[in-house]
């Protein structure tokens, strides 16, 4: 057993933006499932144990307002892990410090380390291979990954589950017809990778599920009708996808272990 499922209780927290909140997972219901759901369920599994778990995500949200809104929310629940990203949207604006995103991830450490949480620390995956402009954004990516992983190096109390190094999760296969979002595939295997971070077992199919059918591909209008548009319209009007959102568990849910 490892120090992970040692714990007498278990009560896991994420806060995020839609990488979190498992946009591109979605269920026939038209919910969303995602990485960190199937975190919490993984971990209930492989213990034998009820998991608390909240999600405080949401879609849209830059670096900064995740942490000025979410982050003292899912302290407040007095949690034993908080698992936090951010800075994919703000990797798409052309103007990005990467020093402001990686002061945010600071301050999220440090607020874990003064009230005594867990922290784990995901970097998305690099979706540039399939996007305008990817060339930019990988080299953004890189840069952004290259100076979280430096400021936390001393650090082996934090758990890690750095996707944006997987070459594996930049296959089309991964990802949702938008280029920005994984389905559920990629949300799987991030899932496997953050359970492998905290030292438990997911099941082994969770690292590449079967493609049931062909990943859909877009011809170039069409994608920028139906996914870039939308985007470039929402940025000059000054709204985000999240707006007047709430998060889809704002309080702990229980998620029990499945026999």
């Amino acid at each position: 057993m490892t120090a992970e499922s040692e714990e007498t209780e278990v009560r896991f927290v994420a806060i995020g933006d839609s990488f979190t909140e498992g946009v591109g997972d979605e269920l026939p219901d038209g919910a969303v499932r995602g990485w960190a759901d199937l975190t919490a369920a993984g971990w209930a599994d492989a213990t034998g144990r009820t998991i608390r778990y909240a999600n405080l995500a949401i879609r849209g949200k830059l670096v900064r307002p995740i942490v000025d809104e979410q982050l003292e929310a899912a302290l407040a629940l007095r949690p034993t892990h908080l698992s936090f990203n951010g800075g994919g949207n703000d990797m798409l604006r052309p103007r990005t410090s990467i020093e402001d995103i990686v002061g945010a991830f600071l301050q999220v450490m440090r607020r874990c380390d003064e009230e005594g949480v867990r922290l784990i620390l995901l970097s998305g995956a690099n979706p540039s291979a399939q996007l305008p402009l990817g060339g930019l954004i990988h080299r953004r990516g890189d840069a952004l990954s290259d100076a979280v992983v430096d400021r936390i190096a001393d650090r082996d109390d934090i758990v890690r589950a750095l996707n944006w190094y997987d070459r594996t999760l930049t296959h089309p296969s991964y990802w949702s017809t938008d280029r920005l979002h994984m389905n559920a595939r990629g949300h799987h295997r991030v899932a496997a990778r953050v359970l492998q971070a905290l030292g438990i077992e997911a099941p082994g199919e969770w690292w590449s599920l079967p493609v049931e059918t062909q990943t859909a591909v877009l011809a170039r209008g069409e994608y920028f009708r139906e996914h870039l548009a939308p985007w470039v319209r929402r940025r000059l009007t000054g709204r985000s996808s999240g707006d007047d959102r709430d998060p889809k568990f704002g309080s702990w849910v229980e998620v029990a272990a499945r026999s």
